[in-house]
């Protein structure tokens, strides 16, 4: 089972329980330790426990500029396909009066579609698989209208930048599939994170054991630290977690002026209509 597959609130819960266990084991590791000699000394284990926090942190800390960095990237994504396909619907009008409203309506249809699977939220894999596949068919249509058009008329510059607004949107819609769906913290980075954090704890525990000293009310103040940490990077790591959820603003926006658009080339046909 992949960490992916776990609930953020579970993780959280698990990685307090996982700490709190691991101090508690180390506790008594030392306890039994401090009891058959009292050679053993404090400032030794209380460095290597600090060594070992620090490495966990450290950890931590890498991981969590890894997923906060990806985090702004889905962001600056949204803003940048939402420029890249407000400038081909635009565009479009380049197109002969033919081809002119279906790609409108395809590029209307391709961000209404885009809005409502990111506001959803959820990866699952069929329908995943279902709202690319609808992607591509709609990317494919406004391609072969384009080429089609281009072909007419090969020394067409108002053609070369209709393709070329095409090719961005083409081109940020498979980053965003890259970085928004396929990217993720691999789980052997996971793994050594947690093994590292529990190895730390056991420390603290085991310092407290041989210091002779009892149970720390410390001790869950530090496990909910770690595990909102934890938390933090898992929800920072999922686009479908539901938390610190990527804004789709702009699109939003894009679609609202696009429906605006429509609704008023509409009633414009319509009068027209009536005045013949």
């Amino acid at each position: 089972m992949r960490i992916d597959d776990v609930p953020i609130w579970a993780v959280f819960a698990a990685t307090i329980a996982v700490i709190m266990a691991a101090v508690e084991f180390g506790y008594r590791l030392g306890h039994v330790r401090h009891r058959q000699s009292e050679d053993e000394k404090e400032s030794p284990v209380s460095a290597m426990a600090g060594a070992s926090l620090g490495l966990a942190a450290f950890m931590l800390a890498f991981t969590f500029g890894i997923v906060s960095e990806r985090h702004a990237a889905r962001r600056a994504l949204v803003r940048d396909e939402a420029v890249a396909i407000r400038t081909a619907w635009q565009r479009s009008d380049f197109l002969p009066e033919a081809d002119r409203a279906e790609a409108a309506d395809l590029l209307r249809q391709y961000v209404d579609a885009r809005v409502n699977f990111a506001l959803a939220g959820s990866l699952d894999p069929e329908r995943v698989k279902a709202a690319l596949s609808q992607t591509e068919r709609q990317q494919a249509r406004l391609w072969n209208m384009a080429v089609a058009n281009a072909r007419k008329d090969m020394n067409s510059d108002v053609a070369a930048l209709y393709i070329d607004s095409l090719n961005e949107v083409n081109g940020i819609h498979a980053t965003r599939v890259a970085i928004g769906m396929q990217a993720r913290v691999p789980g052997e980075i996971w793994l050594v994170l947690y093994c590292i954090t529990i190895l730390g704890m056991v420390s603290v525990g085991y310092q407290t054991g041989i210091a002779g000293s009892r149970r720390s009310l410390a001790w869950p103040i530090l496990a909910l630290s770690f595990a909102l940490a934890f938390a933090l990077i898992g929800a920072l790591d999922r686009p479908d977690s539901g938390v610190l959820k990527v804004t789709q603003q702009p699109l939003i926006d894009l679609r609202d002026a696009m429906n605006a658009t429509a609704e008023r080339m509409s009633n414009r046909s319509d009068r027209a209509g009536k005045f013949r």
